[in-house]
């Protein structure tokens, strides 16, 4: 059986790349484990990932803290945070379907605008927080 956590990764790749409207303001289905050297902007990109137990006397469980990031280089944060939003809109208590596990929920826990050191290319995080439970 998979991990709780790639299941959770998975389900969460697969419900990013089908949103038409995230793919759009994407330009494709720009959504990355690994990002290709030389990816046009803007896109998505899986960030840190922390799975904990979360289980109970009776019951087996995960608690999991998934970090998204956006990369921009439009000029100012407004596509950023569109993004962000799109991808909340997709994500914030969604009922995904994860192999071998059974999605509880998902919570957006914050999203976080700046512009990077580089200063042409902003950056967007957000993180959500899932609890999962193994299907017996």
């Amino acid at each position: 059986m998979a991990s709780a956590g790639l299941a959770l990764q998975r389900a969460v790749f697969s419900a990013l790349s089908k949103d038409a409207a995230l793919v759009a303001l994407l330009g494709s289905a720009k959504i990355y484990d690994d990002v290709p050297q030389r990816t046009d902007f803007p896109y998505v990109s899986f960030g840190q990932s922390t799975e904990r137990d979360w289980s109970t006397a009776t019951e087996d469980g995960a608690e999991h803290l998934v970090t998204l990031h956006v990369w921009s280089r439009a000029a100012g944060r407004k596509e950023v945070r569109t993004i962000l939003e799109a991808v909340r809109a997709v994500l914030h208590d969604a009922v995904l379907t994860l192999t071998g596990h059974r999605l509880v929920n998902l919570r957006h826990e914050f999203s976080d605008t700046r512009r990077d050191p580089d200063g042409e290319t902003y950056h967007g995080i957000v993180r959500y927080r899932a609890v999962t439970e193994p299907i017996n």
